[in-house]
């Protein structure tokens, strides 16, 4: 799974037509999100085929401006903190989040300054090290 950062015009239809490009090419959408700032849309999305996803994009004139690497981190729902607990050890580990979102499963999605910087912490998340 990869994030696909992609400008969208700040206009009524414009997150339909990326969807409905992405879509018809077979490329589901497994979390993300989208946000104006500044009047210029911004979207974050975890796409099985990014590569495709960034071809028909461009085809269709929609700005793709990254593929990004992710981790994925299951996060303990029931324990509160979790997220503050992880990204605090990011941070002690100079990892910078670009961007955080959740996917259909509930794992917490990030993009970081420092892939295998933020691998390294999250495995180790993974195995409880931090616990």
């Amino acid at each position: 799974m990869q994030d696909l950062e992609i400008m969208l015009d700040n206009r009524p239809g414009a997150l339909a037509e990326m969807g409905e490009t992405l879509g018809n090419a077979g490329v589901s959408l497994e979390g993300g999100g989208v946000f104006v700032h500044e009047g210029k849309g911004i979207a974050h999305f975890l796409v099985d085929d990014a590569a495709l996803g960034k071809k028909v994009l461009l085809e269709k004139g929609v700005k793709v401006v990254n593929i990004n690497e992710v981790l994925i981190q299951k996060l303990k729902q029931e324990v509160p903190g979790q997220l503050g607990k992880l990204t605090r050890i990011m941070a002690e580990n100079d990892v910078n989040i670009m961007v955080q979102y959740s996917d259909h499963d509930n794992q917490l999605i990030l993009v970081v300054d420092d892939y295998e910087k933020g691998q390294f912490v999250s495995r180790n998340w993974s195995a409880g090290i931090y616990d």
